[in-house]
């Protein structure tokens, strides 16, 4: 069972008591603006929660819960998954989150991507991670660049997963490449 911790935060597998906590963030509109579907339904992030459970225990890694240890609190949900079909090239993992509004502007989304990150390089031996999002999302470009990531020169890409002429369907593409030390060390 994985579980990834920071200073303040535990990234853990899905509990069921997770799914009214994260079934409120889903339905939050400032919250899912740049996601298609805007707004989730209950029954639409059960059934997220389920598919980010079974990946977790087919490929040892996943979209995970993410608990505040202060005080128990689920913030949100991030972490480390196989790309899509919607993304061109072979890149072998996506790094993602989505945090309640509460959450926002706390460091928390850098703090969890340092820790996903370590984790890719260490226990996963990846070489490169991906991010990606609407072209029009500057908060998770913002996010993204600060973490290290870069924008891919002739990355961007349309989603097909969203409709053609939606605002939200071109998306761009950033990625990191595992630090240099990480490279030598696992050379050796």
């Amino acid at each position: 069972m994985l579980i990834l911790e920071t200073s303040r935060l535990v990234l853990r597998p899905w509990r069921d008591s997770d799914r009214a906590p994260f079934a409120a963030i889903n339905a939050d509109a400032e919250v899912r603006q740049y996601y298609y579907p805007s707004l989730l339904t209950a029954a639409e992030t059960d059934e997220l929660i389920d598919e980010a459970n079974e990946q977790l225990t087919e490929d040892g890694f996943g979209f995970l819960a993410v608990e505040r240890k202060a005080d128990g609190a689920l913030i949100g949900g991030a972490g480390l998954s196989r790309p899509g079909p919607e993304v061109p090239g072979d890149f072998p993992l996506e790094i993602g989150w989505i945090l309640g509004r509460a959450y926002w502007r706390q460091g928390y989304a850098t703090e969890i991507s340092g820790r996903c990150l370590d984790f890719a390089w260490q226990q996963l031996k990846a070489d490169c991670v991906i991010g990606y999002t609407s072209s029009i999302n500057d908060p998770s470009r913002r996010a993204m660049e600060k973490i290290g990531m870069f924008h891919v020169d002739g990355g961007d890409f349309d989603d097909v997963t969203v409709p053609p002429g939606h605002i939200l369907r071109p998306h761009v593409l950033y990625r990191i490449d595992r630090p240099m030390q990480e490279s030598m060390d696992r050379q050796e």
